[in-house]
């Protein structure tokens, strides 16, 4: 059972949660002790209450993952795990996480707060809203880069990448609805009613309209923002980035790929390239080019 636990916690999924250092590393606090330290903090708690929500999430789903042909090996649609000690356990790490949200930060007990309460809603309602669905998702990452911010002061801190991590996060959402519609096909519906709202073509126009305002969003960021570097130096990270978008909407279109995105982040080794270069030039550049 404690096995089955620790799958249905989904640790592969905690590194969505390393949007909370956002704000650490671009407030240029990253060689702080307090800060470092306090966002760690959060960082466990924030993969605490995403395990919470995975695990409600998977209760309200039982009976429509029993039917997939990939989700029905999910501990608690196999029976590995049963439903009262998933509610335990969900519970459990739900409580915990928000009283310890609000020891370290009141603000970041409230961010987490409504972080699992608008999962709750999407488990039981909004994830059969085209479009809300994916719009709730994308919330989640912006929630995470905002508990981050809750745990320091910040002062140089850019409203811009608000923008951006909401438009990465729906590349990502419409990709994933995309890879589902691949994936189960005439019987979409019969899976996730949302699907329902969904043909490819119209995903595909959604991906590219967002692709193309990820990149330019991210792109005026990078020589308008008051937090960087004077010399504009940060531009110097939009090759990446180009790449990165181009190289998963070639996962999605060409390979068919992107039900699950932290799977092609950790297996795909040109992406997770682009992703780790960015990452180096990025704090490169605003630790040391200024």
């Amino acid at each position: 059972m404690v096995t089955a636990l620790l799958r249905e916690m989904r640790p592969r999924q905690w590194a969505k949660n390393v949007f909370v250092f956002a704000a650490l590393v671009f407030d240029l606090q990253l060689r702080q002790a307090q800060p470092l330290l306090r966002t760690i903090g959060g960082f466990v708690l924030l993969c605490m209450i995403s395990s919470a929500v995975y695990i409600f999430n998977d209760i309200a789903d039982v009976d429509a993952d029993r039917q997939h042909p990939a989700k029905r090996n999910r501990p608690i649609a196999s029976g590995q795990l049963s439903v009262s000690n998933a509610w335990i356990a969900g519970t459990l790490l739900a409580a915990g996480s928000i009283a310890g949200g609000f020891g370290l930060q009141s603000t970041f007990g409230v961010i987490i707060t409504v972080y699992l309460i608008f999962n709750l809603l999407y488990s039981l309602w909004l994830k059969h809203a085209p479009i809300i669905d994916v719009l709730i998702v994308a919330s989640g990452f912006v929630l995470r880069v905002a508990a981050g911010v809750s745990l320091i002061e910040v002062t140089r801190f850019s409203p811009w990448l608000y923008v951006c991590t909401t438009l990465l996060a729906l590349i990502i959402g419409f990709g994933k609805r995309r890879a589902e519609l691949l994936l189960l096909q005439d019987g979409a519906n019969a899976h996730r009613r949302v699907l329902d709202g969904y043909t490819i073509p119209y995903l595909d126009h959604l991906i590219v309209i967002v692709s193309a305002t990820t990149i330019m969003a991210y792109s005026l960021y990078t020589f308008s923002a008051d937090n960087l570097p004077g010399n504009h130096t940060m531009m110097l990270t939009i090759p990446f980035v180009l790449y990165g978008v181009f190289r998963y909407l070639h996962l999605i279109h060409v390979e068919n790929a992107g039900g699950a995105p932290d799977e092609l982040i950790l297996t795909d080794r040109p992406l997770m390239a682009s992703i780790l270069l960015w990452g180096l030039l990025a704090v490169a550049i605003l630790y040391f080019a200024a």
